[in-house]
């Protein structure tokens, strides 16, 4: 009995039975009607059972680069310069000439050392004077044009297509060889298939064809014709196919943990505008208006809207009056003249902390507990652990009974249900808290403490005007740097790159 083929197989054996020698993988699909994918897996499957060979053979094929493409006109630069230098009567001020050309002055100004090397022309101080070539016309083009004018008229070629058009292609790429990126050589296998002689003896007994499927169909049963096919074996042990999800950026849920775990401790979330005034983000905060964190080369400023409408006239005096001489707080304040405009300014907010003093002026009487999460925006040189765009969680707890210890207590708390045990905190300076801590993460994959944020508890300067009168626990930490440990990045830019592979595989459950 007569072995039967697939259909592609049996049509790959009519094919090179009709020739003498090899035929391309291409070949043999256009002469077969096919495309070269069933084509080529026809072709495996036959060299598996012995009845054809396959050999491969690398040729180089030639294309253009990005510079060569972008030759205004497809032509090369010198010449178009040749072109208008001969128009303006063989001399020429270097400033004449890209318009004439229409060339940019910088594609001018490449083009000088082609020039002159070509002997097209010559240079003196920013005079251009015509070479000979082009005394008596216009030239032929030289052989790296001709290569590049074939290149763009028909398309990526192989070199002996190109040889036998009568191109010199090695003389060509010399001269290309100090212009980087106008011609790119690639090397293209091609598979050459031809018939063994157990080939040849089972096409000379017959080739029957005999179509193969995948899976039994309602039309296969109806009609019959399930009798007349071969169904496809396939191994149950392979493993399936993967099955994405779809879900939530990591970030995202960072993002709603945070809230989650605010809001299971009691707290109420509050917002706050990303464009803020300095009076709610700096003043407010009794930071000096002439502290280094309000410079340009700190803080984005907004130029429209320019001013910012401030709060009540009573709630500005007594908070400019902190700033003076302390107010009615004891304190000294900074001994410096308070100015409304300033405080006026729009920022893009640097803190989350401005929802935290919005929600304290509006309602300061005690207990409270509120949280914020958003973006903030500073002007940081962006690194492994910074960014000038990203994200905090900032909060108050207003308690008569509120202490320091409670404050670390909280946040301890906080990072352990996000996850984190090795939490560490430091002493440290803001000009709105005391006393004062930073609180920092053990990194593993850079073997470092790396700080997460700072928190304390509000100085009398910055609660009383606002009409507090008992102990404000204040904290601003951020999320981006708390993702990183969470997924175990290295680089904090690593969150927004658009690295699909991390992105499918990140669990959406950790243990």
């Amino acid at each position: 009995m007569t072995e039967t083929f697939r259909p592609q197989e049996a049509a790959v054996l009519r094919v090179l039975a009709a020739r003498e020698g090899a035929a391309a993988v291409e070949e043999i699909a256009r002469e077969a009607g096919l495309d070269q994918s069933p084509v080529a897996a026809a072709v495996v499957r036959l060299a598996e059972l012995g009845l054809v060979r396959v050999a491969e053979e690398t040729r180089e094929e030639l294309r253009l680069g990005p510079r060569g493409k972008a030759f205004p006109g497809g032509e090369f630069p010198e010449r178009r310069v040749a072109r208008a230098l001969r128009e303006l009567g063989g001399r020429a001020e270097l400033p004449d000439l890209p318009r004439r050309a229409g060339l940019e002055m910088k594609q001018v100004g490449e083009s000088l050392r082609w020039l002159a090397a070509r002997g097209w022309a010559t240079k003196e101080g920013k005079t251009l004077s015509l070479g000979d070539p082009w005394r008596e016309g216009e030239p032929d083009l030289q052989p790296d044009e001709r290569l590049v004018a074939r290149l763009r008229d028909t398309g990526p070629a192989l070199r002996e297509v190109l040889a036998d058009e009568g191109i010199p292609v090695d003389e060509a790429l010399a001269l290309l060889a100090k212009r980087s990126g106008v011609v790119e050589t690639r090397a293209r296998r091609r598979r050459f298939v031809s018939l063994t002689d157990a080939g040849r003896r089972r096409v000379a007994d017959g080739v029957e064809a005999r179509e193969e499927v995948t899976e039994l169909t309602t039309d296969l049963l109806v009609s019959g014709r399930w009798r007349d096919v071969d169904f496809r074996p396939y191994d149950v042990t392979l493993p399936g196919p993967r099955v994405l999800l779809g879900k939530e950026h990591p970030f995202r849920r960072i993002l709603e943990k945070t809230r989650r775990v605010f809001l299971e401790m009691g707290f109420e979330e509050v917002e706050s505008p990303w464009v803020e005034s300095a009076f709610w983000d700096f003043d407010a905060l009794f930071q000096p208006q002439d502290h280094p964190a309000r410079d340009m080369q700190d803080t984005f400023y907004v130029a429209r809207p320019g001013r910012a409408r401030l709060p009540a006239d009573d709630l500005v005096e007594r908070v400019g009056r902190t700033h003076e001489d302390g107010g009615d707080t004891g304190s000294l304040g900074w001994r410096t003249r308070w100015n409304r405009e300033l405080a006026a300014r729009c920022v893009l907010r640097t803190h989350t902390t401005a929802a935290s003093i919005r929600a304290l002026a509006a309602n300061p009487e005690p207990p409270r507990k509120v949280f914020c999460v958003g973006p903030v925006f500073r002007r940081e040189t962006i690194d492994y652990k910074h960014l000038p765009v990203f994200h905090q969680v900032d909060g108050i707890v207003v308690d008569e009974h509120a202490s320091f210890a409670g404050l670390l207590s909280l946040l301890g708390t906080f990072y352990r249900k996000m996850g984190f045990e090795r939490i560490q905190f430091r002493p440290a300076f803001f000009p709105y808290t005391e006393p004062s801590v930073e609180v920092f993460v053990w990194m593993e994959s850079r073997s470092d403490w790396v700080e997460m944020g700072g928190a304390g508890i509000f100085r009398p300067e910055v609660t009383e005007p606002l009409g507090c009168r008992v102990p404000v626990l204040a904290w601003g930490l951020g999320l981006e740097r708390l993702a990183m440990f969470r997924y175990e990045l290295s680089d904090i830019r690593e969150i927004y790159l658009a690295h699909l592979r991390w992105l499918e595989e990140v669990p959406l459950c950790r243990s």
